[in-house]
């Protein structure tokens, strides 16, 4: 059937709480582009105005400009591989989508584009990724805080975390999760953060938005040994690493095109 894809123009800071906004107000899909713009696949006849403004207000934002067009189903899928380049992260690990052959010697996390957010492409999903290529050597409990697609608890579980625990507020991230675990063959406890266990971890990461983290910090804080915080702009880094210091000393570990990871340890 035929689809409607969406380019919206925002602002860097906003990007990331409109994408969540846009998949809650009833997009099919969101993602973004490389040239950083964000695109929404809505089906054809979906209100584009109506859902585009209740989004927005959703996020706290004035309502975007946007272009559409009409997308048949096999434009859909040129459109969705188009974005779903793989992706290189460290020395050890590959991130990429099932049609497409990984580099010998490489761990691969296999994310397919579809109805939901997370494949890689976000450079808050890229931070993250790299801190735990460069950090996990095998055998450590890992927390993800905010799975979505589960793009991060897969990557942990590939590179030899004993058990990774999931948890995310809207049930479709967790089937999500958990369909994507079972495609690259790893186990991934998804569950909704009250079924959360209170059990320390090893790592904790959270790839949200700076106020969630803020509001987070109690929780997340007493968990971690090692935790690591993106979804967060430069401007926004001293007010979250503020929230997490009384119980981790935490730091700017890495930056890409203006958004930074911060990480802690006790």
């Amino acid at each position: 059937m035929p689809w409607l894809a969406l380019t919206v123009q925002v602002e860097r800071e906003a990007a990331e709480a409109l994408s969540d906004a846009l998949l809650e107000a009833g997009a099919q899909s969101v993602w973004f582009e490389a040239s950083g713009k964000l695109s929404a696949l809505l089906a054809q006849q979906q209100d584009a105005e109506s859902l585009v403004a209740a989004a927005a207000r959703a996020a706290g934002i004035p309502s975007p400009q946007f272009t559409r067009e009409t997308l048949a189903d096999e434009d859909w899928v040129r459109a969705s591989q188009a974005q779903s380049e793989p992706l290189l992260v460290g020395d050890r690990l590959w991130v990429g989508p099932t049609w497409r052959v990984p580099p010998a010697g490489r761990i691969a996390v296999r994310i397919d584009p579809g109805l939901a957010f997370g494949t890689g492409s976000h450079p808050s999903t890229r931070l993250v990724l790299g801190f735990l290529e460069r950090t996990l050597r095998g055998g450590e409990r890992v927390l993800d805080y905010g799975c979505g697609s589960g793009i991060l608890a897969i990557a942990a579980a590939k590179l030899g975390a004993a058990r990774v625990d999931a948890v995310d507020l809207d049930p479709e991230a967790l089937e999500t999760t958990r369909a994507n675990a079972h495609a690259n063959a790893v186990e991934v406890h998804a569950a909704p953060p009250d079924a959360l266990s209170a059990a320390d971890y090893d790592v904790v990461v959270a790839n949200i938005l700076a106020q969630p983290l803020i509001v987070l910090a109690p929780l997340l804080a007493q968990r971690a040994k090692r935790l690591a915080l993106s979804g967060i702009l430069e401007s926004q880094a001293e007010e979250v690493a503020r929230a997490y210091r009384a119980k981790l000393d935490m730091t700017i570990a890495d930056r890409d095109e203006g958004w930074v990871l911060l990480a802690g340890e006790r």
